[in-house]
C-alpha cells in the first residue's frame, strides 16, 4: 500500500512540473533538478511556480538520468544525497559535462559547502532556507556566470591564439637582410579566411657578401600552426645557408632534408621558388621546386618568366632544382607570390585565376597606372582587390606577393 502511494505521488509531482513548466509562455531558465525524493521535487516546483520569471523544469531522481537528459539544459540544481552518488560526487560527475551546477541539499555544513563550490559548483542551497525569489535568482546567477566564464575562457584562447599567430608570423615573414640602396623589397601579406588559420607561405631576402641578393617564397601545403611552424623551419634554414654562402642546389636539397625530418605527417611537402640576382644587378637565376614562376613586371605589362619545374620539396628524398638565366637589365622588377592568389576562383564556377589569369590583372593595372614603379605597394593592392572583386567569395587561403626591384635613377624599363 505504502509503494503505491509513494508512485501515485510521484506521478502527481511530475505532472504538476511538466503542467507548471509550460503554463508561463516564454522560457527564459532551463532547469534540471535531479532529486531523488518526490517530496522535495515538488517544493521546488512550488517555489519556482510563484515567481515571475518563467522556468522549465525537468525532473530526474539519478545522475544517471541527468546524464541522459541534460542537453539543452541552461542549469542544473542538484541534491547530494542520491542513489548512484553521493556527497560531491554527484556535483563532479555533473560538471565536467560543462552546464552549471547548483547545489541544493538538507545539509546546512560550511565546509560541505565550501568543498562544493570548490568542485565546481556555482553556489550551495540548504532546504527549508530558500524562497522562489531567492531560488531563481541563484539559478540565473549562476547561469550568468558560467556564460561570463565561457567568454572569459574564449577570449583567453583567443588572445593566446593571436600571440601565437603572431610569433609564427614574425617567424614566416622576416625582414630582409638588404643593404643595397638600389634595390627595393616591397612585401604583402594577406591572411586567408580560412577559419583564421596561419598558412605555411613564407619568405625572405637576403643580401650576402659577394654582393648578391638572393629571394626566397615558399608555401607548405595546408593550414594550421604546424604547417606554419614547419614553414619557420624552412626559411630559416634558407637564411641560415645563404648567409654561409652555400650554393643554392645545396640550400634546397638543405631545406628538403629538414622538411622531411620535421614535418608530422608523411607526404607532407613544401613548393619554393628561388631568385638569385647577380652582384651587377642584370641578370639573375631563377630555381622553381613545384612553385609558380615569377613576374617580370615592364612597360608593356608583366610576363612569365621560365625556368624548369623541379619537384616540390618533400615529394622525393633526393631532387633536382636546375637554374634558369634570366636577363634583367637596368632597371626591372620581379613579383613573387603564392598559389593563394592563382588558386582563387573566378565567379562561382570552378575556373581558377592561375598564373595567366593573374598574368593579365597585372598588365592591366600596369597599364592603367603608369606610376606604379613610385608607389608599387598600391600595385600589388589594387591587384588583389581586382583579384577578390572577380569571386564570390573572399581570398580562403594565405596570399603572399613580393616585389623585389632595382631602382636605377632615370631607367624606365
Amino acid at each position: 500500500m505504502a509503494a503505491g502511494f509513494d508512485d501515485t505521488r510521484e506521478h502527481l509531482v511530475m505532472e504538476a512540473i511538466a503542467t507548471g513548466s509550460g503554463r508561463r509562455g516564454a522560457v527564459l531558465l532551463r532547469i534540471l533538478l535531479v532529486e531523488d525524493d518526490a517530496g522535495d521535487a515538488f517544493l521546488v516546483q512550488e517555489l519556482l511556480a510563484d515567481v515571475e520569471h518563467p522556468v522549465e523544469l525537468t525532473w530526474v531522481q539519478s545522475i544517471a538520468e541527468a546524464e541522459e537528459k541534460l542537453a539543452g539544459k541552461d542549469c542544473v540544481l542538484v541534491d547530494l544525497g542520491l542513489p548512484d552518488a553521493t556527497g560531491l560526487q554527484a556535483v563532479q560527475r555533473l560538471r565536467v559535462l560543462g552546464t552549471p551546477v547548483v547545489v541544493l541539499t538538507g545539509l546546512a555544513d560550511e565546509d560541505q559547502a565550501i568543498a562544493a563550490v570548490a568542485a565546481g559548483a556555482q553556489d550551495y542551497l540548504v532546504k527549508g532556507q530558500v524562497d522562489g525569489p531567492l531560488l531563481t535568482r541563484v539559478l540565473r546567477y549562476a547561469v550568468e556566470r558560467a556564460r561570463s566564464e565561457e567568454v572569459q575562457r574564449q577570449l583567453r584562447e583567443a588572445q593566446l591564439h593571436a600571440r601565437e599567430k603572431a610569433r609564427l608570423e614574425r617567424g614566416l615573414l622576416p625582414s630582409p637582410v638588404l643593404t643595397d640602396e638600389r634595390m627595393e623589397f616591397v612585401p604583402r601579406y594577406r591572411p586567408g579566411m580560412r577559419q583564421m588559420l596561419l598558412g605555411g607561405d613564407f619568405y625572405d631576402v637576403v643580401q650576402t657578401a659577394d654582393g648578391a641578393v638572393h629571394t626566397v617564397i615558399g608555401d607548405v601545403c595546408g593550414h594550421g600552426p604546424d604547417e606554419a611552424a614547419l614553414g619557420v623551419c624552412l626559411r630559416v634554414a634558407w637564411r641560415t645557408m645563404m648567409l654561409a654562402g652555400r650554393p643554392a642546389d645545396e640550400t634546397l636539397a638543405t631545406m628538403q632534408q629538414v622538411l622531411v625530418h620535421e614535418r608530422y605527417l608523411d607526404g607532407l611537402f613544401a613548393t619554393a621558388c628561388m631568385f638569385s640576382v647577380a652582384p651587377d644587378r642584370s641578370w639573375g637565376e631563377l630555381r622553381l621546386a613545384g612553385h609558380p614562376p615569377p613576374l617580370l613586371l615592364g612597360p608593356g605589362g608583366a610576363s612569365q618568366l621560365s625556368a624548369p619545374v623541379g619537384l616540390p620539396l618533400g615529394i622525393r628524398d633526393r631532387g633536382t632544382w636546375p637554374a634558369a638565366r634570366v636577363e634583367l637589365g637596368q632597371s626591372w622588377s620581379v613579383l613573387f607570390y603564392t598559389d593563394g592568389i592563382i588558386e582563387a576562383k573566378i565567379g562561382s564556377g570552378p575556373e581558377r585565376f592561375g598564373v595567366e589569369g593573374l598574368t593579365e590583372i597585372f598588365s592591366a593595372v600596369l597599364a592603367e597606372d603608369p606610376s606604379w614603379r613610385e608607389h608599387p605597394l598600391t600595385a600589388i593592392d589594387q591587384v588583389l582587390a581586382r583579384v577578390e572583386s572577380m569571386t564570390d567569395e573572399d581570398l580562403l587561403d594565405d596570399v603572399a606577393v613580393l616585389m623585389l626591384r632595382r631602382k636605377d635613377e632615370g631607367a624606365h624599363g
